[in-house]
C-alpha cells in the first residue's frame, strides 16, 4: 500500500484505528471452540464488526505460530479476509542478518502479501534494509516501546542522547516515509515528541492505548503531524470488549467509541 492511499483511508473513515488480531483459544468465547477453525472464524467476526472503523489491522505472528501449521493457515485465511483498503501489518518483530531477512521479506511481503512487517533493528543495517526494497510495503521498526523491560536498553545513552533516538536517525539514512514506520509505545507520550522531532513525515504505529493505559489524547498532541502519521492500535481493549457470543457487538461498540474519539482529533486535518 503506498503512502498516498494509506492517508485517503484515513480521512475517508475519519479514523486512524489499527485492529490488533490477537486471538488467544484460552480467551475465545466458547461457542467457537468445536468449530473448524475457531481462530479464523473469531477473526472474521471482529473484522466485519470493525472493518468500517478501522484502516489498519496487525496480526501479532505468537498468536498463530504457535498452532504450527494449522495457525499458520489461521492466519493466511485472516489476512485474506482483511479488506483491501486496509493496511495488513504483521506484527512478528523479524531482524537478522541480510540473506536471512530478505527470506523473511520475501515470506511477509510475497507469499503472504502483507503490507508491513515490525522488525527489530539491533543487528543494525543488515536487519532492516532487505525490507525496504520491496515497493510499496513497509519496515516498521521497533523505536520506543511501552513495556517495563524497554527501561533495560532503550534509554541508555548513545552518542549523549538516548539509544531510541539514534536508532531512529540511522534508519531515516536507510528509509523514507514511505516505506518506514516506527513503533513508538503510547505510554511514554513526551518521547513521542522527540521521535517526531526527528522523523517529522513518517508514520508511527503506536501500541499502549487502552488496556495498557496510553492516552490517545496524549498521543494526539506528541504524535501527529500535517497527514495525521498515526496508526493507534487496539488490541485487547477491541477483541475482548466483550466475551459473550454477542462478542463481535462488543467490539464494534469499542472500535466505534475509539474511531469517534479520532475523529475529533482529525477535524484539524480533514
Amino acid at each position: 500500500m503506498k503512502r498516498a492511499e494509506l492517508i485517503r483511508q484515513i480521512k475517508t473513515k475519519k479514523s486512524f484505528l489499527c485492529v490488533g488480531l490477537d486471538p488467544d483459544l484460552a480467551k475465545l468465547p466458547k461457542h467457537l471452540l468445536g468449530l473448524d477453525d475457531p481462530i479464523f472464524e473469531f477473526n472474521k467476526a471482529i473484522i466485519d464488526a470493525t472493518k468500517d472503523f478501522a484502516v489498519a489491522y496487525k496480526p501479532n505472528l505468537a498468536f498463530y505460530e504457535c498452532l504450527g501449521i494449522d495457525g499458520w493457515r489461521s492466519f493466511q485465511k485472516t489476512i485474506e479476509y482483511i479488506p483491501k483498503e486496509c493496511l495488513v501489518i504483521a506484527d512478528a518483530k523479524r531482524g537478522d542478518i541480510g540473506n536471512t531477512s530478505l527470506y523473511y521479506a520475501k515470506t511477509f511481503f510475497e507469499t503472504y502479501h502483507c503490507d508491513a512487517l515490525t522488525i527489530a533493528p539491533y543487528m543494525g543495517s543488515d536487519s532492516v534494509e532487505p525490507f525496504l526494497t520491496h515497493p510499496n510495503k513497509w519496515a516498521v521498526v521497533l523505536a520506543l516501546t511501552s513495556n517495563k523491560g524497554a527501561n533495560d536498553f532503550q534509554f541508555l545513552e548513545s552518542n549523549e542522547k538516548p539509544l531510541f533516538e539514534s536508532v531512529v536517525n540511522k534508519c531515516l539514512e536507510w528509509g523514507t516515509p514511505e516505506n518506514l514506520m516506527f513503533v513508538v509505545g503510547a505510554t511514554r507520550s513526551e518521547d513521542i515528541g522527540a521521535i517526531r522531532a526527528l522523523a517529522p513525515d513518517s508514520f508511527f504505529l503506536v501500541p499502549g492505548v487502552g488496556a495498557q493505559g496510553g492516552s490517545l489524547a496524549e498521543v494526539v498532541q506528541y504524535g501527529m503531524n500535517a497527514d495525521c502519521g498515526l496508526l493507534v492500535n487496539s488490541s485487547r481493549g477491541i477483541i475482548y470488549a466483550d466475551q459473550s457470543e454477542n462478542f463481535a457487538i462488543g467490539a464494534k461498540k469499542e472500535a466505534s467509541k475509539i474511531q469517534s474519539e479520532m475523529e475529533m482529533h482529525l477535524k484539524r486535518l480533514l
